[in-house]
């Protein structure tokens, strides 16, 4: 099964990690993901696909960055289990809760 993440993404941080999630201004919902690598040569979008399947279990082809190869917003395409769906609403989940 096919799922689709939006990630913004920070190169050059001093770790490779998912930070959770996080909202632009017009309110749409990503997953912050910070990797060590530079955006040079597609190094930063290597970077994203392994830190996301590894954070999923899957083999780094298992995940593609789609669109936004030379932005920080990044639509990624993961190929996994139905079950995957969760984990991901999971990640973008408003950790606020509702009032």
């Amino acid at each position: 099964m096919r799922h689709r993440l939006a990630v913004r993404v920070q190169p050059g941080a001093s770790a490779d990690r998912i930070e959770g999630r996080g909202t632009d201004d017009a309110g749409r919902v990503f997953l912050k993901v910070r990797v060590r690598a530079r955006p040079e040569d597609g190094a930063a979008n290597a970077a994203v696909e392994a830190v996301v399947a590894k954070a999923l279990g899957l083999a780094k082809s298992a995940v593609k960055v789609m669109t936004g190869g030379k932005t920080r917003i990044k639509g990624l395409e993961i190929d996994g289990p139905p079950d995957l769906a969760g984990v991901i609403e999971g990640w973008l989940a408003d950790e606020r809760g509702s009032d």
